[in-house]
């Protein structure tokens, strides 16, 4: 399946986006937008898959084993292994961005 070539925003279309980004939430009309908070049936990647890169990974055998083990519900190790690095690295941003705002103060 071919990738869409998006065209480029126009001039009024970027102004247009940024004034509607800087609107407060209170100045926004959500009276026809329906209430729906049940997500409980929702599907996570349905519409958007992040890209993977194939690659050959050499880990501790006993690292492996551990997320083998933990494997349920038609999820993969890899899956997990994944998460757990995801998880990893999203809370090194988090620090790197709270040290930043530290040394700045």
């Amino acid at each position: 399946m071919k990738k869409a070539i998006s065209k480029r925003l126009t001039r009024e279309q970027l102004a247009e986006l940024k004034s509607l980004a800087a609107l407060p939430d209170d100045a926004i009309d959500t009276s026809d937008a329906p209430e729906f908070s049940d997500w409980s049936g929702a599907k996570r990647g349905l519409f958007y898959r992040p890209v993977k890169q194939q690659l050959t990974l050499r880990l501790d055998a006993d690292v492996v084993a551990w997320f083998k083990r933990q494997t349920r519900s038609g999820e993969g190790y890899q899956t997990r292994i994944n998460r757990a690095l995801r998880e990893y690295v999203q809370g090194q941003a988090v620090k790197r961005r709270r040290s930043r705002t530290s040394r700045r103060a």
